[in-house]
């Protein structure tokens, strides 16, 4: 029994052997990019919809043949390393991965937080780093040369809704000085540059906060501000608190019965608020960076439409596909780009070919500004109508109409 175990299993490596190598194993080498991401902790929703993209992504590029470099063909891969949604584990995983896994390329974290975390050490190996996931302004203002982000920055989240409001207020007859806007924000460098942002703008107005709070750093009760909101009722209430702050906020309206004629608050999607809270989640404005409507496209993942079809086959589970998986995708796709235009393996040459990136994608236009930011990128607004995320600004992209006031059906 153990010869004729051993005969199979050597004419089982003979026919092996013998049998054609595709060009694709005989010719591709490999391009190992690494990423710290938070499979567990209070990012771990994210962090998994980030992986996904990536996933996505790599197998796509490496499907239609991978990238040229000096005529070889090579293949993307990506080792991972869990930051458990603590920004010192992701510095000192983002060393590992340089320092003694040799890697030499870089996708980013999910969030500004952990990015902020990394960039000192992505700076001290001078190791190129092409994040989707960290739209705070900060990390573009502290003279890093190495990180480029491909997200439209944190100030920029929410301020279409105080625009909104005001082009609300003048075509009901009103002085927009008069709207009364309710903010609670989470204590971390994305909402409060979110925070930033819309006082700004709404300095423009005359604008005043009737509420400025910051949430609890557990992120589970906001009931003292949302009983502040019910007594002052203000004309719109803001929230940001990444995706837990999103179920925070639905969940706990829904026990209040908040009334908000217009409410803005991002993370909906990975927030799960319209699957978990249909009724609390009608009709909130969620500021996105893509969507599957936008006239967008690329001769790799097809248009914007193609990507969100394509996607929801790979990931049946998504019902709306999370703007942070799309953007995941977009972040390697810069990397393929940049190593076609580059040839070359060498970090230096990859960040300088990087510099001058101008890409068109299903994301939307790539173009990087010498602080590392896409200064071009803009957010749009959608509004959960029907279960349904529909683009309803700005009025030059809008899909649907803005359902105004939001009456929620508690």
């Amino acid at each position: 029994m153990l010869y004729r175990a051993g005969l199979v299993s050597a004419v089982a490596v003979a026919a092996l052997a013998s049998a054609p190598i595709t060009a694709k194993a005989e010719t591709c080498g490999t391009i190992q990019l690494g990423a710290a991401l938070s499979a567990t902790g209070i990012y771990a929703a994210n962090g998994n919809n980030t992986r996904n993209g990536y996933e996505f992504a790599v197998k796509k590029i490496n499907d239609a043949g991978g990238v040229k470099i000096g005529g070889k063909c090579y293949h993307f891969a990506i080792k991972y390393y869990d930051d458990e949604s603590t920004p010192a584990r992701a510095a000192q995983l983002v060393e590992r991965l340089i320092d003694q896994d040799k890697i030499k390329y870089v996708l980013g974290p999910y969030g500004s937080p952990l990015t902020k975390a990394i960039l000192p050490v992505i700076e001290k190996y001078k190791t190129p780093l092409v994040q989707g996931e960290a739209a705070s302004r900060s990390l573009f203002t502290q003279g890093y040369k190495y990180q480029f982000g491909i997200v439209a920055t944190s100030e920029k989240y929410l301020t279409p809704v105080v625009d909104m409001a005001a082009h609300l207020a003048k075509k009901a007859g009103k002085d927009p000085s008069k709207v009364k806007i309710a903010m609670i924000y989470q204590d971390d460098a994305f909402s409060l540059d979110v925070r930033q942002g819309v006082v700004d703008q709404m300095k423009k107005y005359k604008m005043t906060a009737a509420i400025d709070d910051r949430m609890p750093k557990d992120l589970n009760d906001i009931t003292s501000f949302l009983t502040k909101v019910k007594a002052l009722k203000p004309d719109v209430l803001i929230v940001s608190g990444h995706e837990k702050g999103a179920v925070t906020a639905a969940r706990q309206m829904s026990q209040l019965e908040i009334q908000v004629p217009l409410v803005g608050i991002t993370h909906c999607e990975s927030g799960k608020v319209t699957q978990d809270f249909p009724k609390a989640s009608a009709g909130f404005v969620c500021p996105t960076q893509w969507d599957e409507t936008m006239k967008a496209g690329d001769p790799l993942f097809g248009t914007a439409a193609n990507y969100n079809k394509e996607i929801k086959a790979a990931y049946p589970q998504y019902k709306v596909v999370p703007y942070q998986t799309a953007q995941a995708s977009a972040a390697v796709y810069v990397w393929k780009d940049a190593f076609a235009r580059a040839n070359s393996l060498d970090k230096e040459k990859l960040r300088a070919a990087l510099m001058n990136t101008d890409l068109e994608t299903f994301y939307g236009h790539i173009k990087f500004a010498p602080d590392g930011s896409d200064p071009g990128k803009e957010i749009i607004l959608r509004q959960i109508q029907d279960g349904k995320y529909k683009v309803v600004w700005p009025p030059n992209v809008a899909v649907a109409t803005l359902n105004y006031p939001r009456t929620a059906q508690y």
